[in-house]
């Protein structure tokens, strides 16, 4: 008898913890996996997808206001919101299905349940209809995260993100506590509905961590999209008022009164119950702490996505999960991604996108040339709407290598995954120079910032 059921045991169904096990049935690995809640994880049912879709139901509005200037005698309409979120439960479901058929057309074995780790190599999965142990030689978590409540007085009168997609009824009116992409995304996104957004941070600018100046033209768009910011303000309690109403009293003293109140003020690791204490797997502050091979402290136990202490990001997760798997079985050499240069966007109206050093990271390390534009796109001077775009390339001032790139405008996230590959691949500011742009589009602006808009450090 086999010392080991399977080769590889993957705890969550999300996005990574699928990509790991699918992979490594592909090279040959008996694998089996299991997931608690939905397959997809967080980005395909409480995250990224559908948040996308609302995203793209929240500019329709607007479209049609456009198109005024473009001729068309369209009037604006309103959202039914109990179809709109019929038909992105439709689409879910669809993907959960999709999910399932690629485990089974690889061999991996699943199971709809909980599971833990009864000792080092044993992990059991509670099901509908009882528990199943499996032992396996080596063992992923990739349980994910979860959105928290801040310790506010009255905060269970809020709710996290997850709620946000099963609402039977849009709010009319909405205070938003925290502007990372959490907050500013779906502030975006009711503001586009029709709902009275109030966003509340406690920084003097949204979205830390992005390039300074990027953040400064998001205020700007932000008061545009008719949300009212309370900067550098936080929530100090939260109680019911008439009516089913929220009653949100702000640090400076001011009331608003709503009808709901979303907390998004981070996010927790799932990592309680899994039976890591027990084993000596090291956590931070709950995060489970790895190696550059996704290695914990317990040598045959790995840990990709959310649950870790690295970037948290679907595709990073994917990332880790393919590479794992090709590591551990498949031929050498394993793919590589390049984690640094990961591009990232922030969903709003208009969006933003980046990738590389912000200039704030490039000045640090050194001179650094920066080059901006920033204008209104054609659409919008046929439109008449006054939405500009800024551009900016973050660059080595010794070797012209290009460092970082940041957009707020229309399409910023599509053109940002072409300007990751400029960025990872250590092109210059030269290599885009070189480059003939298509015209007419935003895109071109790209090859064509000539002039240096200053040196910095």
């Amino acid at each position: 008898m086999p010392e080991y059921d399977v080769d590889l045991f993957v705890i969550g169904g999300g996005s990574g913890g699928v990509r790991c096990a699918r992979i490594a049935a592909t090279h040959g690995a008996r694998v089996a996996i299991a997931e608690e809640r939905y397959w997809g994880g967080t980005c395909v049912n409480v995250g990224c997808v559908p948040k996308k879709i609302l995203v793209q139901a929240s500019n329709f509005g607007e479209d049609v206001i456009d198109s005024h200037g473009f001729g068309w005698n369209t009037q604006p309409g309103t959202n039914d919101w109990s179809a709109l979120i019929a038909r992105k439960d439709a689409e879910i479901a669809r993907l959960n299905g999709i999910y399932i058929k690629l485990l089974e057309g690889v061999g991996v074995r699943h199971y709809d349940g909980r599971a833990r780790l009864a000792d080092a190599h044993t992990v059991v999965v509670s099901t509908a209809t009882g528990e199943i142990a499996v032992r396996a030689e080596r063992i992923v978590i990739a349980t994910g995260g979860r959105p928290t409540l801040p310790d506010i007085e009255g905060a269970g009168l809020g709710v996290v993100s997850d709620a946000l997609f099963h609402l039977s009824d849009r709010p009319q009116r909405i205070a938003i506590l925290g502007s990372g992409y959490i907050g500013v995304e779906f502030a975006g996104i009711f503001a586009g509905l029709g709902s009275t957004v109030d966003l509340i941070y406690r920084q003097d600018l949204p979205l830390r961590g992005f390039d300074h100046e990027l953040r400064e033209a998001l205020v700007g768009a932000i008061d545009a999209r008719g949300i009212r910011q309370h900067r550098s303000a936080t929530i100090t309690r939260l109680r019911e008022g008439a009516e089913g109403a929220r009653i949100v009293t702000l640090d400076n003293g001011e009331e608003l009164t709503v009808d709901l109140v979303l907390f998004a003020t981070g996010r927790h690791p799932n990592t309680e119950g899994l039976g890591l204490d027990a084993l000596a797997v090291r956590l931070d502050d709950g995060r489970v702490v790895v190696d550059d091979e996704q290695r914990t402290s317990v040598g045959h136990i790995y840990a990709i996505g959310d649950v870790t202490d690295r970037i948290n990001l679907t595709p990073v997760a994917i990332a880790e999960g393919h590479n794992l798997a090709d590591r551990l079985f498949g031929p050498p050499p394993p793919r590589e991604w390049s984690i640094p240069t990961t591009p990232k966007a922030v969903f709003f109206t208009p969006p933003l996108a980046s990738v590389g050093l912000t200039e704030e990271e490039a000045v640090a390390r050194g001179t650094t040339d920066i080059y901006t534009t920033s204008f209104r796109p054609m659409r919008h001077t046929m439109s008449g709407r006054e939405r500009r775009s800024l551009m900016k390339l973050v660059v080595d001032h010794a070797s012209g290598r290009l460092l970082g790139a940041h957009m707020l405008g229309d399409d910023a996230p599509e053109m940002m995954q072409a300007l990751a590959v400029a960025v990872t691949a250590g092109l210059t500011k030269h290599d885009l120079d070189r480059t003939v742009g298509i015209h007419p589009t935003s895109a071109e602006e790209w090859v064509t910032m000539r002039s240096l808009t200053r040196t910095v450090g």
